[in-house]
């Protein structure tokens, strides 16, 4: 069994910046890939970033040039730092591994 624990959201003023983590327990963390999504009120969850094992990361459009995901697999933790934040951000970001899924964390980007 895998489990999955988000931390780091809050709320922040536009153009700020905000660092999430996931910890993961579980002996299968280190060799596969580990992505952050998100869902906005009324909205579908979607992919935000993801990377591989060995630290190649895709992001989607809309947050590339503003977030990086990185992992530390000696520790079992997959992180989202995320700067100029636009309300458009606000969402619940959960931390996903294979079918599994964190708690979520809330973000509002909001003056």
């Amino acid at each position: 069994q895998v489990q999955l624990a988000e931390s780091g959201g809050g709320l922040v003023q536009p153009g700020g910046s905000l660092r999430l983590s996931c910890a993961a327990s579980g002996k299968i963390f280190s060799g596969l890939t580990m992505g952050w999504f998100r869902q906005a009120p009324g909205k579908e969850r979607v992919l935000v970033a993801r990377i591989t094992s060995d630290g190649r990361a895709d992001y989607a459009d809309s947050v590339k040039g503003r977030f990086t995901i990185s992992r530390d697999n000696g520790k079992n933790a997959v992180y989202l730092q995320m700067s100029s934040l636009k309300t458009e951000d606000t969402a619940i970001y959960y931390c996903n591994l294979l079918n599994f899924w964190g708690q979520g964390t809330q973000v509002t980007v909001s003056s």
